[in-house]
């Protein structure tokens, strides 16, 4: 009965925005009202689980974006972002400018979290969209196939890390591993599979869209790629340095300080405002209105998510979670394919990649112990399954959709396949990893 309420309510919310035209965010709270109703959770509770749920959603992701789409519009307006698809362009090629977005998403998805690296690399891909005529999906899906898989297989990222400390696995282990699994998880759900993407066609976010700059007029090419991605430079550094330098008490705060995203966003937008506006002779007046006009573009953006979080904690507060992972236990599988479905089937219902882990997790944990199985490989499960038919309650999701201005019929069959597509290969993976380690 649970499992039909949730997928009841999912559909509900499909039909609400899709069908009925109704706004995404008033859609959310109707059906965010009516699932915890129905899920049993007392009345004089369901309007502190949405408050609680929009509340812990835009905390700090409302910084992150609004900081994001600032610095985005300034590297747009500035003209760095059409001196990065230049020197993109011409060292890998409009042929291969897949793989060139696809290695960045790669490598800025290592220590950057999601949504940070998401933000923070839109603008510029879709900068080499503009420049090219490419498909926007066509180009961005590599990237962000590349984004969503660090996020959920290697540390440091909140869920894997976690997953490592409740299983008891190896850091390192894990990790490599994890890029061993990652590489041709990340090719297959990436340029492979956006090969089938080409006639999806959208209209992405206008903030990030600025008129050609004769070329004498454009910024430096190190001044832009440093101004552009000095957030990824700055938490590389705030990671590394703890673990090469001994540390006091009071420089390890400050290094976290330096290191938090809010503050590495902020940072990098006050430098990006000198290097890339008044010293490229634009007024502080002229720099507000980018800034303006920035958040106003994502405030919708902003409102979509908000509502993915207060569904999200309305099945969460319900105990769906804990409900569907004891329907699951009893199954006598593979350790390792029972973990990712436990994982799979949590964030099919509640929509959260970090929940679906974290709750398949304390499932798993004496499984594991009984079953000998390799826990930094469970990690690796556990994280594939927690990414699987990412859809309407997931703010990624939506993120994808309001972003790159598109139907939900085409993030479903752009964002929602490529996500199950890194789940269902990273379980591959895991398993054939299993199979070699087990034959050593």
């Amino acid at each position: 009965m649970t499992l039909l309420i949730i997928f009841g309510c999912i559909a509900l919310l499909i039909l609400l925005i899709s069908w009925g035209r109704l706004n995404a965010f008033i859609a959310f709270l109707l059906v965010s009202l009516l699932a915890g109703w129905m899920l049993g959770i007392p009345v004089s509770e369901l309007a502190r689980a949405v408050k609680k749920g929009i509340g812990d959603m835009l905390g700090e992701l409302i910084i992150i974006i609004c900081l994001g789409a600032m610095l985005g519009k300034l590297v747009a307006e500035s003209g760095a972002a059409q001196r990065i698809s230049d020197v993109l362009l011409k060292t890998f090629g409009q042929k291969n400018i897949q793989w060139a977005m696809m290695l960045t998403g790669f490598v800025v998805g290592i220590p950057l979290f999601y949504n940070v690296g998401f933000v923070l690399l839109v603008p510029l891909l879709f900068s080499v969209v503009y420049r090219t005529g490419l498909p926007a999906v066509y180009i961005g899906i590599p990237m962000l196939a590349a984004l969503s898989v660090t996020h959920g297989f290697l540390p440091p990222h909140p869920s894997p890390a976690a997953l490592v400390n409740q299983f008891g696995a190896n850091l390192g282990l894990t990790l490599l591993y994890g890029i061993v699994i990652a590489v041709p998880t990340i090719i297959l759900a990436g340029p492979v599979f956006a090969k089938t993407l080409k006639n999806i066609r959208s209209t992405p976010l206008q903030t990030f869209q600025a008129k050609p700059i004769p070329a004498e007029h454009l910024p430096g090419a190190t001044n832009s790629f440093l101004s552009a991605l000095l957030p990824v430079i700055l938490l590389l550094l705030t990671t590394a340095i703890p673990l090469f330098f001994p540390l006091n008490f009071i420089a390890r705060d400050i290094v976290a300080f330096v290191g938090d995203s809010i503050t590495v966003m902020l940072v990098s937008l006050l430098v990006a405002t000198f290097s890339l506006g008044l010293a490229n002779g634009k007024s502080m007046k002229t720099i507000s209105e980018f800034y303006g006009d920035a958040v106003k573009d994502v405030s919708l953006v902003l409102l979509v998510v908000a509502g993915a979080g207060a569904l999200k904690q309305v099945l969460v507060d319900s105990g769906v979670s804990n409900e569907i992972g004891a329907m699951l236990q009893g199954l006598s599988i593979n350790p390792l394919i029972l973990g990712w479905t436990i994982a799979a089937v949590i964030r099919v219902c509640v929509g959260s990649a970090t929940v679906a882990g974290l709750t398949a997790a304390g499932i798993m944990v004496p499984v594991v112990m009984q079953s000998g199985v390799d826990p930094n490989l469970m990690v690796l499960s556990v994280g594939a399954g927690s990414l699987v038919l990412s859809h309407v309650n997931d703010s990624g999701f939506w993120m994808y959709k309001e972003y790159f201005n598109l139907s939900i019929k085409d993030t479903l069959r752009s964002w929602t396949v490529m996500e199950t597509i890194v789940a269902v290969a990273g379980l591959a993976g895991v398993l054939i990893m299993d199979a070699l380690l087990r034959a050593a």
